[in-house]
């Protein structure tokens, strides 16, 4: 049976960092032996089916062919087509009368505890708010990211010790449930 999944690059194409163009991750992602094949935008999303493996090996191996191709790590998470159309569904905020620059998630390599988070006084972070999912945060942020107290907060490695979390705005978490879903259908 044929899953599809969308990977998760983190950090890449960043500040001209780590480049890693979108048309070479497509062939080295369908040199893995993974097809229908896609990317979106350049900070590292990639759409494939599988007919072998979990999200755990399948990360690993992409892992593995980027750090051979390109001589730099990156941390991958790779997530079904159902998990992703589940985190936007159980979204805790109003999304649609949102921007989508004010609403991101984070994804998460494992599980996580609410206790990790226990030092962060959100009220001190008001407007801005975050609520846990299923291997996921939920961030509002009214005034993006980039201006977000408490992303920077929630970015600290004590909070994600032990963790891989790469972060995705709302119009980016929608479009990889349309191109999952697209592939899966």
């Amino acid at each position: 049976m044929t899953t599809t999944y969308a990977a998760l690059l983190r950090g890449i194409n960043v500040g001209g960092n780590r480049k890693v163009p979108m048309a070479e991750l497509r062939v080295l992602v369908e040199g893995l032996g993974h097809t229908g094949v896609r990317t979106h935008l350049q900070s590292g999303q990639a759409v494939f089916t599988a007919d072998h493996g979990d999200e755990e090996s399948l990360a690993a191996g992409l892992e593995r062919a980027i750090a051979e191709r390109f001589g730099f790590a990156v941390d991958v998470i790779v997530r079904s087509h159902a998990y992703l159309r589940a985190i936007a569904e159980a979204c805790p905020f109003p999304a649609a009368e949102l921007e989508a620059k004010q609403l991101h998630v984070t994804y998460f390599s494992a599980p996580v505890e609410a206790a990790r988070f226990a030092e962060i006084d959100q009220a001190a972070f008001r407007p801005e708010e975050f609520r846990l999912g299923d291997r996921a945060l939920y961030l509002y942020a009214p005034n993006g990211l980039g201006r977000s107290r408490l992303a920077e907060a929630l970015a600290r490695p004590r909070v994600n010790k032990g963790l891989i979390a790469t972060t995705r705005n709302w119009n980016t978490v929608v479009k990889l449930v349309e191109m999952t879903g697209e592939a899966a259908g």
